[in-house]
């Protein structure tokens, strides 16, 4: 979708009055045709080999579940770096940003991705700061590399550029002619709890199974610390060292994962929503509940009635 997409928004940048043309090539490792994780045929129009670029956009990666990407892409990182370091533009779409991330370019740095890709910044790259409710970012590097979060977020980095290279009122020409939209309430909507880290500590799985049935219980963390039989201070932190979330976050994970399942398939009221969940006071909820995922319960609702209609 992004490759095929951003070439061709951004190869009709320029048609407006006056505006500065884009001409924008799809790039690989070698320039014959390969076939994508989805089974669609890509024909590369250039190698690594090409001129300079301006600007380069690093488009989706496809990672399997359990796949490290250690050792991959070397030489796409080299040629990466060597245009970041001539003064390109460096971007990412989706899950390119793994790539950046591997080649060091985000150390010290904000940045989005996919939400799926939470779990693997969290672990694999504890320096970059991972940005789960952006759609675009500015990643450093004095503004020189912008990753984007999302599958379709490649719309937005589209505009991003014709706007700044361009000017604003190609990119409004462009957004009309192709019918680009809004997002402007982020990902998190979109994203559901980020998967806990597999462990081998007994303790804190015999917590977590207990909890999927009764995570509205009163005082949970205090619940969990007296069935783990451990002080309450040990289990924090062999609960985070062992699922990567503290036990709050954990009990808030959950509760807003199974508040937004009733909001899709539930005509029940907001606030009975919340007491269900194991919120009593409504304010705190819809607070928590903005906080986590970026729009109100409400507003949730309202865009994803469909999707528990559907199920």
């Amino acid at each position: 979708m992004a490759p095929f997409g951003l070439h061709e928004v951004l190869n009709d940048a320029g048609r407006g009055q006056g505006a500065r043309p884009i001409e924008a090539r799809l790039t690989a490792r070698h320039a014959h045709p390969f076939d994508s994780s989805t089974g669609l045929r890509v024909t590369p129009q250039q190698d690594l080999a090409a001129d300079h670029a301006d600007v380069v956009i690093v488009c989706d990666i496809h990672l399997n579940r359990g796949d490290a990407p250690e050792g991959r892409w070397a030489e796409e990182i080299t040629w990466v770096r060597g245009h970041l370091d001539s003064g390109a533009m460096v971007c990412s779409t989706c899950s390119g940003a793994v790539l950046l991330a591997e080649a060091g370019l985000l150390d010290g740095a904000e940045a989005a991705s996919h939400w799926t890709m939470a779990d693997l910044f969290r672990d694999r790259y504890p320096s970059v700061t991972f940005r789960p409710e952006r759609i675009l970012c500015d990643s450093g590097h004095g503004g020189q590399i912008v990753t984007t979060g999302g599958a379709s977020s490649w719309q937005d980095l589209a505009l991003y550029l014709i706007g700044r290279f361009c000017g604003a009122e190609e990119a409004a020409r462009v957004a009309r002619l192709f019918l680009l939209g809004d997002r402007g309430y982020g990902q998190l909507p979109f994203a559901s709890m980020a998967r806990p880290r597999q462990h081998s500590d007994a303790v804190v799985s015999r917590v977590q199974a207990w909890l999927v049935d009764n995570y509205a219980t009163p005082n949970p963390v205090a619940a969990m610390v007296e069935r783990s039989g451990l002080p309450e201070r040990t289990l924090k932190r062999r609960f985070k060292a062992a699922t990567g979330y503290a036990p709050v976050e954990y009990v808030q994970a959950l509760r807003i994962e199974e508040a937004k399942q009733m909001l899709e398939t539930e005509d029940s009221a907001i606030e009975e929503i919340g007491v269900e969940v194991g919120y009593s006071d409504p304010t705190f909820f819809r607070k928590l509940f903005r906080r986590r995922v970026g729009v109100t319960p409400a507003q949730y609702r309202q865009r994803n009635r469909f999707r528990g209609l559907a199920r």
